[in-house]
């Protein structure tokens, strides 16, 4: 067996066996707190509240151990397994040109790995979420946001693929240079287009109407010199009662988007907040950041995706015997995500030193206690566990946990 098989399979074992650790440690963790509501929250948490939200993030980690475990399964069919020398081979038959059969290919691996993942997707959402009271999803929105989501993949996905694998296999040695900048300029676009062009083909977004709302946070807008393309409201009840609110786009482009299902959620005082935490992002150059590490990474990435592509023994290693553009992009995809997993405490650190500030920054521009009134409110309504487990929460959590975010804000507060 090749030495970087070997590899790939100790880090794949390593990291299922890190997820199940973590999955059982989440669990117990939240089970051992669930008779008590944490004391900075017993004034506006009920014990059956807290109840429900400890049973509502049980029962969705012990879920998500069955796709994990699967999704490792396919992985190893997949690759080892020889699943992409059988699609390969199955679609060589029909001898189209070299750069169609590679788009065929890797169209048809995206198409039967969705199939196969659909029914955790139907699950989750007709089982566990109907259970404790979240969806609203009706089978035929359900059907027409895949048909849309598959469509819209393939109305964008095809010419990116197109252009990707003709530069892999006529733009020299340095192919991934040129790749890197069109993936950039790709992401930069869906950003762009997103809040006009997207967004609305799965919801529908009103304007804020007129009153107190809109006045205040215009206001706070003018405050905060952010200028936005517009205050819409989305349909965010059609499919779920979780609350919810985001800015969207960049430059002139930026849209802010408030579900009705957090307009009923929260006061004018808790919304002001909550956006003020918003333009802490936007204040604190927090999207530019991470798009420069998002772009960084993808270099990085493609580097590395060049360099194996040269060698046979890449191919070899995980199933496949002969050497192709596409298949050197489909099995880096792969493994990938195996060699990443002990990263994401990285991540996540990244992610939470960005929430503490955006939160400060809300509490310079409103008051901390609105926030923590909205957040209290968000954490309740959304069944939020109010006890994660602090190592599961380090891997799997942008946001701080909820006793550690209260704490930091009511520390402001009396500072």
């Amino acid at each position: 067996m090749h030495g970087f098989t070997l590899f790939f399979l100790a880090m794949l074992l390593l990291s299922v066996s890190m997820r199940l650790w973590l999955s059982m440690r989440q669990i117990a963790h939240i089970e051992a707190h669930r008779a008590i509501v944490p004391a900075v929250f017993s004034d506006s948490i009920t014990l059956r509240e807290h109840q429900k939200a400890a049973d509502y993030t049980t029962a969705k980690t012990r879920f998500g151990r069955w796709p994990m475990l699967y999704d490792t399964a396919l992985l190893l069919i997949w690759t080892l397994g020889g699943g992409l020398e059988w699609l390969d081979g199955s679609i060589s038959a029909f001898e189209l040109s070299p750069l169609l059969n590679g788009i065929a290919v890797m169209l048809a691996f995206m198409v039967l790995s969705s199939l196969l993942e659909l029914p955790f997707s139907i699950y989750s959402t007709f089982v566990i979420e109907q259970r404790f009271g979240f969806n609203r999803t009706s089978v035929k929105t359900f059907v027409l946001d895949l048909v849309k989501g598959t469509v819209l993949a393939l109305v964008l996905g095809v010419p990116l693929l197109y252009v990707f694998l003709w530069l892999m296999a006529q733009a020299g040695a340095y192919w991934w240079i040129y790749a890197w900048l069109v993936w950039t300029g790709f992401s930069l676009l869906i950003m762009w287009i997103y809040p006009n062009w997207i967004a609305p083909l799965f919801n529908k977004f009103e304007p804020l109407q007129p009153g107190e709302t809109l006045d205040r946070i215009q206001q706070l807008l003018h405050r905060c010199g952010f200028s936005s393309n517009g205050i819409f409201v989305i349909d965010g009840s059609k499919r779920s009662s979780h609350g919810n609110a985001y800015f969207s786009g960049f430059g002139r482009n930026k849209r802010i988007v408030f579900f009705d299902t957090l307009l009923k959620m929260l006061d004018n005082d808790e919304l002001e907040a909550v956006l003020a935490h918003e333009l802490g992002h936007f204040r604190k150059k927090h999207i530019l950041k991470s798009i420069l590490i998002s772009t960084a990474a993808s270099f990085a990435a493609l580097a590395l995706l060049a360099w194996l592509m040269q060698n046979d023994w890449f191919y070899h290693a995980l199933g496949v015997s002969t050497p192709s553009t596409y298949m050197a992009l489909l099995l880096f995809t792969l493994m990938l995500p195996v060699f990443t997993f002990v990263f994401q405490p990285l991540l996540s650190m990244f992610s939470r030193k960005n929430e503490f500030e955006a939160d400060a920054f809300a509490a310079e521009q409103t008051n901390a206690e609105y926030l923590v009134r909205a957040l209290v409110g968000l954490y309740r309504e959304n069944a939020s566990t109010l006890t994660p487990d602090p190592l599961y929460s380090a891997f799997y959590d942008s946001h701080p946990p909820a006793p550690v975010r209260i704490a930091h804000l009511h520390a402001q507060t009396s500072a």
